[in-house]
């Protein structure tokens, strides 16, 4: 019975997550499989990829092919480069020790590229986002600039036309005032002579 590591797709439309699995290589892509040795989901950035490093490196000692793209998803999380050193120890090339302090270095080292790819990612987001900020201000500036001389053209000529209002209007208050003064003094007069 040929076995193939390869992808099962899960998920919803659009949105895809697969399982990566031992499976005969006659059975339908989504159908039976021998053992689920992880999982891929490539809807985050970076990819999130679980694999179950032990199990996969037994399928591979055990003559599995992995698929094109099961390949590289098991290169990338370092199960080949763990079966190829394995194969060292079977040789008597290195020993178990070695092995295992080879393949923990490569891991920390590829944890680390991983991580500054986040740290990039993060920090271009902060900045993308940054000037989005700056532009929309400089437009909403450019906005209220447009908008002030009208404001203050309209506050400008309204003002101009309440003072020429205001200055037609004060003599014209000024001087009923003056002769309603006038009239009383000449009423106060008259009844004084009518004494």
């Amino acid at each position: 019975m040929p076995v193939k590591i390869r992808l099962q797709r899960h998920g919803k439309k659009g949105k895809p997550f697969y399982w990566v699995v031992a499976a005969d290589s006659r059975a339908k892509r989504d159908g039976k499989f021998l053992e689920k040795l992880g999982t891929y989901n490539p809807n985050t950035n970076p990819a999130t990829i679980d694999i179950n490093v032990d199990n996969s490196v037994k399928w591979l000692q055990n003559g599995a092919q992995p698929t094109d793209t099961a390949r590289a998803i098991l290169s990338y999380k370092g199960v080949l480069l763990k079966h190829h050193l394995l194969g060292g120890v079977r040789k008597g090339a290195l020993t178990e020790e070695q092995v295992e302090e080879k393949f923990n270095a490569w891991v920390e080292e590829k944890e680390k590229g991983i991580q500054a790819k986040k740290d990039g990612l993060s920090k271009a987001e902060a900045e993308a986002k940054a000037k989005a900020l700056e532009a929309e201000k400089e437009v909403s500036d450019k906005r209220a600039a447009a908008a002030l001389p009208e404001v203050e053209e309209e506050a400008a000529t309204e003002g101009e036309e309440v003072a020429a209002e205001a200055t037609e209007e004060t003599p014209a208050v000024e001087e009923p005032a003056a002769e309603t003064e006038e009239a009383p003094a000449a009423e106060a007069e008259a009844a004084k002579e009518e004494e």
